[in-house]
């Protein structure tokens, strides 16, 4: 075993889970390629020069990007440049295997899961932490499925009844995770116009509320409401999705939605300015006690039981 297995050998817990994590394990292999080749001290372009990879291709994989995880043959060349032995190239090999089983997410159709979206619901399995602003709707994760229908219709009105149930299906389905055994810390700071805003009709907004409050009573959910008296000019105008990953030097990614396509940070300088506004919008946010006091109020004023 040489002297850099310790590295490899902490991939082991990685390979023993039971739900395949593709998007966290293409990110393992990028991660662990990088270290290997940065461990000896060799160019990335020097790499790609030798192996006849193009500098982009190189840079993919390392990234841990793509729908697709590098071929066996792709990542066997790369170890034998950079000298991996028998025992580092076995678990390597493992972890590849592992990161091609598709993830229960990757059985839809590329109408509901385009690539962008793909990468998000897998880096949010693989999250041990998840921060997350919103100034227009609840969460995705924290939705009710009736909540989640308004949504949807509210986006595509003119979407086929097939289409929407199979969407809300999706939500339902990502929320999931949150009732693992092992689920990410969840941490949401919500406007306070998201709690007014009515989606669907008041029934569906009461229910939503009332599914807020009981998921904030988790140990591993916080939820904070920034109140609309407060006035921040440094406030995102969009939703922010900060997602954390539990050790091996993964990089943050910051998650920004637009209309139809997203953008991912990872550079560290972009995803820590992120995470200051994220911490800067906790502060200014009613804290965790508060915002449950606010959200039942507004149950109890706005969406009274009819």
């Amino acid at each position: 075993m040489s002297a850099d297995a310790p590295r490899v050998s902490r991939l082991q817990p990685y390979l023993d889970r039971a739900e395949p994590a593709p998007t966290l394990l293409k990110m393992l292999v990028g991660v662990q390629l990088t270290g290997l080749r940065e461990d000896r001290q060799i160019p990335q372009d020097q790499a790609a020069r030798t192996l006849g990879f193009s500098p982009a291709k190189l840079s993919r994989i390392e990234a841990g990007k793509g729908r697709r995880p590098p071929t066996e043959a792709d990542l066997r060349a790369l170890l034998a440049l950079y000298e991996v032995d028998e025992y580092e190239t076995s678990v390597m090999v493992e972890l590849l295997h592992r990161a091609g089983q598709p993830g229960w997410w990757q059985r839809y159709d590329k109408r509901l899961m385009p690539e962008w979206f793909d990468r998000l619901v897998g880096l949010q399995e693989a999250a041990a932490s998840i921060r997350t602003f919103e100034i227009q709707y609840v969460p995705g994760l924290l939705q009710t499925p009736g909540y989640a229908e308004a949504v949807v219709r509210r986006g595509l009105p003119v979407a086929p009844e097939t289409e929407v149930r199979r969407r809300v299906e999706l939500r339902a389905r990502r929320a999931r995770l949150l009732d693992r055994a092992d689920p990410p810390q969840l941490w949401a700071v919500l406007d306070e116009s998201v709690l007014l805003r009515v989606l669907g009709d008041r029934s569906v907004m009461r229910a939503q509320l009332l599914h807020l409050i009981e998921m904030a009573r988790r140990p591993n959910i916080t939820v904070q409401v920034v109140p609309l008296d407060v006035t921040d000019a440094s406030a995102p105008v969009i939703p922010i999705t900060f997602l954390r990953f539990g050790g091996l030097d993964l990089p943050d990614v910051v998650y920004l939605e637009h209309i139809k396509s997203a953008n991912f940070l990872e550079d560290r300088d972009e995803t820590e300015e992120y995470r200051l506004t994220l911490d800067r919008l906790a502060d200014d946010a009613l804290t965790p006690r508060e915002s449950l006091e606010l959200l039942r109020s507004t149950v109890e004023h706005r969406y009274p039981q009819r």
